[in-house]
């Protein structure tokens, strides 16, 4: 299930923090990231769980060993501003095409009606803390990992937790193989949270790719703070 739209009739203002939040994601991508080719600056402000845990700034090649005993490089380059700013930049930061794109769409589906509920700081600060909590999340997962995390998928998992909450019904517009269809929203967002629960189960930190604990501990975090960020707001 493919998400591409939802219904946005009761909007009032223009959500200007989501608008920034993906251009922000997308400058830093083409500019910084270079499409993916400036692998120093994706590796020095990527968010490493040991480097956090230690407080100690890994440098040079790290060896990563997986469970069935395959071996790998991962190259680690100095981070100019310690290593817990990393926190901040690596939720602006993607690892290919498909996984900006990915995320920037599911940011534009649903970021906006949270920012129109919320207003523009609250969301704004409601955005970031679950990115925070997200990446806590993943490094709890495993401490002493050497595989760096990037990407805005946390924050995001977060976005879609509140907006499940609030909006159970809402109507989405999702491509389901070759169909473009209709479906509440705690179908289309209780399907992708299932399979993170479900990929996550049977993933291996040690191999890198999806993290998994990071999306699942951001939606929670959504689901929680939702109501606590709109206190006094119109729910």
């Amino acid at each position: 299930m493919f998400p591409i739209g939802d219904d946005n009739s009761d909007r009032t203002i223009t959500p200007y923090v989501n608008y920034l939040f993906i251009g922000v994601n997308i400058l830093v991508f083409v500019l910084l990231q270079q499409i993916g080719s400036n692998e120093q600056f994706s590796y020095a402000f990527s968010l490493v769980p040991r480097e956090i845990t230690t407080g100690v700034d890994l440098t040079g090649v790290q060896i990563v060993r997986d469970s069935l005993g395959n071996t790998g490089e991962i190259p680690h380059y100095a981070t100019p501003l310690g290593v817990y700013f990393n926190f901040l930049s690596s939720m602006f930061m993607h690892g290919g095409f498909m996984h900006i794109f990915g995320n920037m769409l599911f940011l534009w589906v649903f970021g906006d009606n949270l920012e129109n509920l919320l207003g523009h700081i609250r969301y704004a600060a409601f955005y970031i803390v679950c990115g925070l909590v997200a990446a806590v999340s993943q490094i709890v997962m495993d401490t002493d990992s050497v595989i760096p995390m990037l990407g805005a998928s946390g924050a995001i998992s977060g976005v879609l937790g509140g907006y499940l909450l609030l909006f159970p019904q809402r109507r989405v517009r999702a491509l389901i193989f070759n169909f473009l269809t209709e479906v509440p929203a705690f179908v289309a967002l209780g399907l992708w949270i299932g399979f993170q629960i479900i990929q996550g189960y049977f993933s291996s930190s040690e191999t890198g790719g999806v993290a998994y604990a990071a999306h699942i501990g951001g939606f929670i975090a959504g689901l929680v703070l939702i109501k606590v960020f709109a206190i006094g707001r119109r729910v």
